[in-house]
């Protein structure tokens, strides 16, 4: 058994197929990879490492359409997921969050929209970055293609997002067995004005073009969080700057771009 040879002391679990498009693409091997394989390693550790715990990496996706209430949800918010991507991390965080009454030492980190180096384009953010840098050096003609603008969403930087996972990790001790915990900014920003940001980034002007084969076929308009419990059981709150996050990601796209023309 893989857990055995590893012999872990904490295990943060990130492995998944993240991306919603794909998930609409392949909802049944989206559910493979986030359901069954999740929960192979939760019974892995509940059977024979009892003592190990767990970080589950669950995600803002599965609070779905309860977003549609327009308040900022907390982590007592209903599970309504609007695709297979967030349907099976709901299943994934229930299934976990069961295992813990049976001893699974488990923290459920509901994360929500990361942003930083490194990405896929997947993403708004990192597609937007990736677009800019391919324009700018003639490898793209415009216009830079975009899905719904007038979303809003709660952006969280890697490095704030990870120092949140560490913290987890410190304190399990301490934290109530399966708890779930949202990480996030707390200040959800418009698409639109994401890229905007971007856009002034560039030296030139480029043009902006809505495909209708970039929006999902279901989506929340405004997706919003209350980061209460975070600051009250981890004394945490967000670090960076989003200016910072903002000029990182443009760099690592300009840079990524610059070595795959190479």
């Amino acid at each position: 058994m893989l857990v055995h040879q590893a012999a872990p002391s904490r295990i943060v679990h990130l492995a998944a197929q993240a991306s919603v498009a794909d998930s609409f693409r392949d909802p049944e091997g989206t559910w493979r990879r986030n359901v069954d394989g999740t929960l192979r390693l939760a019974r892995a550790l509940l059977e024979g490492w009892p003592d190990v715990p767990l970080i589950f990496a669950s995600s803002a996706e599965v609070y779905g359409l309860t977003f549609q209430q327009g308040a900022p949800l907390d982590e007592n918010a209903a599970m309504a997921p609007a695709n297979p991507y967030a349907a099976a991390k709901a299943a994934a965080d229930i299934a976990l969050g069961e295992m813990a009454t049976r001893g699974l030492r488990l923290v459920r980190a509901r994360l929500f929209s990361l942003a930083g180096e490194g990405q896929t384009p997947a993403f708004a953010l990192p597609a937007f970055a990736r677009q800019i840098a391919r324009i700018e050096r003639g490898l793209q003609a415009p216009p830079l293609r975009t899905g719904g603008l007038d979303r809003w969403r709660d952006f969280i930087d890697v490095r704030d997002g990870s120092a949140a996972i560490a913290t987890m990790l410190e304190r399990i001790d301490r934290l109530p067995a399966g708890v779930a915990i949202n990480i996030a900014s707390g200040q959800p920003r418009r698409i639109g004005d994401v890229l905007e940001a971007l856009l002034r980034r560039s030296p030139g002007p480029i043009a902006v073009e809505e495909d209708p084969a970039l929006l999902r076929p279901t989506d929340i308009i405004r997706a919003a969080a209350d980061i209460g419990r975070a600051r009250a059981l981890l004394d945490w709150s967000p670090a960076e700057a989003w200016e910072d996050t903002l000029d990182r990601v443009m760099a690592d796209w300009r840079a990524r771009v610059a070595q795959d023309e190479s």
